[in-house]
């Protein structure tokens, strides 16, 4: 048996005999199912046709996948005064780069930012000898349970001084960011993935209810995500996938963008 593994979104679901009839996550609306159906592919497959890609993006270590594969997203290795944390997970664990990552020091946690990037977060934590962060607003969208995963409750969780996860809803109830501010990142930092997304221009952000469907949030949900972030100092942003980041200004970028969004759908 393997772990059936979602060609769409990248998804790794329990080992089984057979694939499963459909995966939930592209039925939901916020995903799609291609247009030639569901497709599924095993470990030893993916491993066969992709790499792990370890570079620097913008400042600090990220870990993707060559050639792009499902949504594309890439991982954030955050190195803080308190430990290191893995932010997002890809489909693909390979021993280079669990030697790459372990050999900058152990693994804090893992954390992630909305279940579309859970991807083989299992295999990384069991990898990488470290707990799985997820807010316990998605707990229904876990595919793989595991007694890695820890859930938090609320809208803040700090996993270490500096090092925080914040709730802020909107593409999924419990679509996070990690803010991370200390002596090794004194300007601040937020991950974002896709809770909000950097425009292609890196000069304004916005946030949906499904991006590759192009369905919008409303005044209430923008409006709380702008709350959550509101105060927060951060002069990068870091998005979901390679080069999708802001250099500079990160926090003034974020709150012109939501204001600039609720301006547009709720003149007035």
């Amino acid at each position: 048996m393997s772990n059936p593994i979602c060609a769409a979104c990248g998804t790794w679901y329990p080992e089984a005999p057979a694939s499963p009839a459909a995966c939930p996550i592209c039925e939901d609306d916020r995903q799609y199912v291609p247009r030639g159906g569901q497709q599924w592919l095993t470990s030893s497959e993916l491993a066969r046709t992709y790499a792990n890609r370890l570079e620097d993006d913008d400042g600090v270590p990220g870990i993707g996948m060559v050639p792009a594969f499902a949504i594309n997203q890439r991982c954030c290795l955050v190195e803080t005064a308190s430990g290191t944390v893995l932010w997002e997970t890809t489909s693909l664990v390979t021993d280079q780069a669990v030697q790459a990552i372990l050999a900058r020091g152990p693994v804090k946690a893992i954390a992630i930012s909305h279940p579309h990037f859970y991807a083989a977060m299992v295999r990384w934590a069991e990898a990488l000898d470290c707990p799985i962060m997820l807010p316990a607003a998605d707990r229904a969208w876990v595919q793989c349970p595991s007694s890695r995963i820890r859930f938090w409750e609320g809208d803040r969780c700090e996993l270490a001084p500096g090092l925080t996860l914040i709730r802020c809803g909107g593409h999924f109830a419990g679509s996070s960011v990690l803010h991370w501010q200390d002596q090794c990142c004194p300007e601040g930092a937020l991950f974002a993935g896709d809770t909000v997304q950097v425009a292609l221009d890196r000069k304004r952000v916005s946030a949906m209810h499904s991006y590759p469907n192009a369905i919008p949030l409303g005044p209430e949900q923008i409006s709380a995500i702008a709350s959550a972030i509101v105060g927060l100092r951060f002069d990068r942003l870091y998005g979901y996938t390679w080069g999708r980041n802001v250099i500079a200004n990160g926090d003034r970028i974020v709150a012109e963008s939501l204001a600039a969004y609720l301006k547009a759908i709720a003149p007035g």
